[in-house]
């Protein structure tokens, strides 16, 4: 396997998976539980019907969804810190800047297209929250992949 290539799977898997387990433990502290969580993923594709009743086959939809997203978030990184040097040489910088911008993008363009009505959430456990799942569970570990699987071959 080429090492962007394993870079984009690596860095989606890892930060797919912490920023998929924040979000559950998030959601427990409100009162809601995992497949719920799936369901409003599921949610923004395919239409608010996602989110009635429980369905498992609705949660997997979410959960490929979401790996689905963190593997184009994946690529455009691993892809920019191979074609801008700056990058590798502070990838875990720049990872949580790219945390901070994916944030941004999610928060205040996609999530209020989506769903006007509930974003953007301004509230301090909100923004927190986001944050601490953008830039430490996604951001963070993609810096790490790369710094691991890209600035060897540099």
């Amino acid at each position: 396997m080429r090492p962007v290539t394993r870079a984009i799977v690596t860095a989606t898997a890892l930060s797919g998976s912490l920023d998929l387990l924040s979000a559950f433990a998030f959601s427990a502290v409100k009162g809601v539980g995992p497949l719920r969580v799936l369901q409003g993923v599921a949610a923004g594709p395919f239409g608010d019907p996602m989110i009635q009743g429980s369905s498992v086959p609705v949660a997997l939809a979410g959960l490929i969804v979401h790996y689905a997203l963190m593997t184009v978030m994946a690529a455009v990184f691993m892809i920019a810190a191979r074609l801008l040097p700056f990058i590798l040489r502070r990838p875990l910088l720049w990872g949580t800047v790219y945390g901070l911008g994916l944030y941004l993008v999610m928060y205040w363009i996609v999530l209020p297209l989506r769903w006007p009505e509930l974003f953007p959430r301004t509230g301090a456990w909100d923004v927190g929250n986001a944050l601490f799942s953008h830039l430490i569970c996604v951001g963070l570990p993609m810096g790490w992949v790369a710094d691991r699987v890209l600035r060897k071959e540099v």
